[in-house]
Formats: structure tokens, C-alpha cells, sequence
């Protein structure tokens, strides 16, 4: 597994954000059964440079705690199945052979305000922040209320697993 991290926030996040960020995304890759080494991108930076990406790539004009770029498209969520067929080659690293997940952005400013508006660690924010968009570039999605409550359940067992409880 490639998991490439960039800190480019002006202010320090003091906990080990790297190992935690490896964990959930190695922990996000075996809940899900994904078959191949992966690649995934993230990048913790300032509130003003998500809200930025949040307007060019989405057409929303405010800033958001958590981005995701995913580089597969799925029928349905963490079905990898479709990826043995030939015209799927550019899903892979040509390099490496890693499956390339996507990338992940990060908003230092949101994981510390919602850490403290629901009472959790900054360890369990950025967490619960990684195993959801993880799940977002393996497909989930949230938009219907049926998905939601899978993905919402998916992020549970994740989040149980990895030993990082709802605090």
C-alpha cells in the first residue's frame, strides 16, 4: 500500500496524523476486501484551500471538512470484480501495479472545530474524517437515505475495528 500524506496547513495538528491516517486506510482497505495494493493521496491543509477545491471541482462555494477524488468509478460500492477486465488499465499505477484509490483532502481547521463541537479527540475527528472519504473513493456514497445507512454503517464497524469508537 502507497500512502502518500502532505501537510500543507500553516498551523501543526499535534497528534501522529501520519500513523493514524496509514491505520484507517489500511483498515478501510481490509474491512472492504479490496484485492489489490492500493494508492491513495492526502493532503491536510487550511479551511480557505478546501473551500477553493470545494468551488472548482464542485461548484460549492464554501469550505467543507473532508474532499474526495475518487479514481474508479463502481457499480456498486467495493465491488473490485470489474477491474480484471482489460479497459480498466489506467486504474492501475503502471509503475507499481497499486490499484490508484484517488486522493483525499483534509481540512485541519474543520477536524479541530468539529472534534470540539462533538466532544471527540482530535485523533477520533481526523479518524472518522479518513474512514469516510476511504469509503467514498471504494464508492460509497450518501446522497439516497438507503446509502447513507450502509455507508454510515460501514464507517461504524471501521471506526470499531480500528478500536476508535463514537467517544
Amino acid at each position: 500500500m502507497t500512502c502518500e500524506i502532505s501537510y500543507e496547513a500553516d498551523t501543526p495538528l499535534s497528534i501522529p496524523y501520519e500513523e493514524i491516517i496509514r491505520r484507517v486506510v489500511e483498515g478501510a482497505l481490509d474491512q472492504e476486501g479490496c484485492p489489490y495494493e492500493a494508492e491513495v493521496s492526502v493532503t491536510l491543509t487550511s479551511g480557505d484551500e478546501v473551500r477553493k477545491l470545494n468551488r472548482e471541482f464542485r461548484g460549492v462555494d464554501r469550505t467543507t471538512d473532508v474532499l474526495s477524488f475518487p479514481m474508479v468509478e463502481y457499480a456498486r460500492p467495493a465491488d473490485f470484480d470489474f477491474l480484471e477486465e482489460d479497459d480498466t488499465s489506467d486504474c492501475f499505477n503502471p509503475e507499481t501495479g497499486e490499484l490508484l484509490l484517488g486522493d483525499i483532502v483534509l481540512s485541519v481547521e474543520k477536524i479541530r472545530e468539529q472534534a470540539e463541537e462533538y466532544g471527540h479527540s482530535l485523533k477520533r475527528e481526523l479518524a472518522f474524517l479518513t474512514a469516510h472519504s476511504m469509503l467514498h473513493l471504494m464508492g460509497y456514497d450518501h446522497m439516497e437515505e438507503e446509502e447513507r445507512h450502509l455507508m454510515e454503517e460501514r464507517q461504524r464497524l471501521l471506526m470499531e475495528a480500528l478500536g476508535i469508537p463514537r467517544e
